[in-house]
């Protein structure tokens, strides 16, 4: 805030987390990095100068490989590819503040600077100009945005301003090898916005150049209202913000041994672990992928996945079923009432037909809103399946008894009324007889 006589201190826990992220991202973590002075004057910037780094960043020159594909016009995905991008830097920086022009009084007549985040540690991605579409940039910023919270690094939620994104974006004729004039974006609170605000800006600087208009370089903000770009400022370069070296911080220096024990502490990464699952548990890339978006959903498929002896079918309801409960209660898979081992028993109970696959659904619900287990709820309502064969076919011949003109309809070909003497049956058993035994013993005895 610039009060006088404060004066800036690093501490322990922005490096530890700015080395985990920089590993999750491929950088190398260079041994010593210096602090600079960013000056420049905006109001939200009380003291002139923002703490930064510059020609001796905390890790640069990485290479990270994502998973990208193109989508159609409803932003459905397709032919995922994989995608090499290099990263300059992941240097470290304090925030600054935030100016604010709406929801509070006189808007029109006052600015407002919101000073809560100054001073606040940041990490500062930045990448080579390697993509060539807005949803390849999309596709990198979910990408980066999961590895940070998966290893802890970040919240990494874009509307609560715990990850910004700001897009450079230039056009050029195929075949050119020069760059043009970039535009900074700004004010991009989802990758959605931001996929948006690229895809209008090539549009415009297109538009621009062939009518001969100039491109300026500059900041422009995204206009989520109008679904357009505008003008915030000139863009400055580099030597405008005339970086010198931090006096009030000394140069940052990290021992190989801190950075083989960060290596060490690291946890599986998603890209990893998905793989592992498509190799081990014979995931399809998709469900995989589904399942290592959020570190908290990889972690309960695992355990259901291992105490079921059933991965298939652990993916299948977690991504279904759970998924579907999880998202209408606003929770994530750390915070569901029903927990991994709980949804395992179910997934054997249906396996093991104690109970039929519509029912499990059923359980599943009331599992959800009380917390109960799954043999808890079975037992009390006395849903388990009988599959006494004798017990079954006792019912079959008391049905086809009394369903003679039916079953004179069924062997003279008329085999869709199977359905019909299932139901009688199930009826019968109060919906208790195993559906599977029901129809082997119905046409076994119709057939004789």
């Amino acid at each position: 805030m610039g009060l006088p006589g404060a004066l800036p201190v690093l501490n322990r826990r922005v490096v530890d987390l700015g080395a985990r992220a920089a590993l999750a991202l491929g950088l190398k973590i260079n041994e010593t990095s210096i602090f600079s002075r960013k000056n420049y004057f905006y109001p939200d910037l009380p003291k002139g100068y923002q703490i930064s780094q510059y020609d001796k960043p905390f890790s640069s020159d990485g290479v990270l490989e994502i998973m990208t594909a193109e989508r159609d016009e409803q932003g459905r995905a397709s032919d995922w590819k994989p995608m090499k991008i290099n990263i300059i830097r992941l240097h470290l920086e304090e925030d600054a503040g935030k100016n604010v022009h709406e929801g509070l009084p006189e808007v029109e007549k006052y600015s407002y600077i919101d000073l809560n985040r100054a001073g606040t540690p940041l990490a500062e991605i930045v990448t080579a100009p390697d993509f060539r579409s807005s949803w390849q940039a999309y596709d990198y910023v979910n990408h980066v945005r999961r590895a940070l919270q998966w290893i802890g690094a970040s919240d990494a939620d874009m509307e609560k301003g715990n990850l910004r994104c700001e897009a450079n974006v230039s056009v050029r004729k195929v075949g050119e090898t020069v760059f043009r004039n970039k535009v900074e974006l700004k004010n991009l609170n989802s990758v959605r916005f931001m996929q948006k605000a690229i895809e209008y800006e090539i549009e415009r600087q297109i538009e621009a150049h062939e009518t001969g208009e100039t491109v300026n370089q500059e900041t422009r903000l995204w206009d989520e209202k109008n679904n357009r770009t505008r003008v915030m400022r000139s863009k400055e370069d580099a030597h405008d913000y005339r970086y010198f070296p931090e006096p009030d911080l000394q140069p940052l220096v990290v021992s190989s041994d801190f950075i083989e024990t960060v290596k060490r502490e690291m946890p599986e990464l998603p890209d990893a672990m998905r793989d592992r699952f498509m190799r081990d548990y014979e995931l399809s890339f998709s469900d995989a992928s589904q399942v290592v978006s959020d570190k908290s959903l990889a972690d309960f498929f695992e355990i259901t996945a291992k105490n079921s002896n059933n991965p298939k079918a652990s993916a299948n309801w977690i991504l279904s079923e759970l998924l579907r409960e999880l998202n209408n209660a606003g929770k994530t898979a750390d915070e569901s009432p029903v927990s991994a081992e709980n949804l395992a028993e179910l997934i054997r109970f249906v396996d093991d037909d104690k109970i039929s696959g519509k029912q499990a659904k059923e359980v599943l619900i009331e599992m959800f809103q009380n917390g109960k287990s799954a043999s808890e709820i079975v037992r009390e309502k006395g849903l388990e399946q009988v599959s006494d064969t004798a017990a079954i076919e006792k019912i079959v011949d008391e049905i086809i008894e009394k369903n003679q003109n039916q079953v004179e309809a069924y062997r003279n070909g008329k085999e869709s009324l199977i359905g019909f003497f299932v139901g009688q049956v199930m009826k019968a058993s109060q919906g208790k007889a195993n559906p599977k035994v029901v129809n082997e013993i119905l046409k076994a005895k119709l057939k004789s």
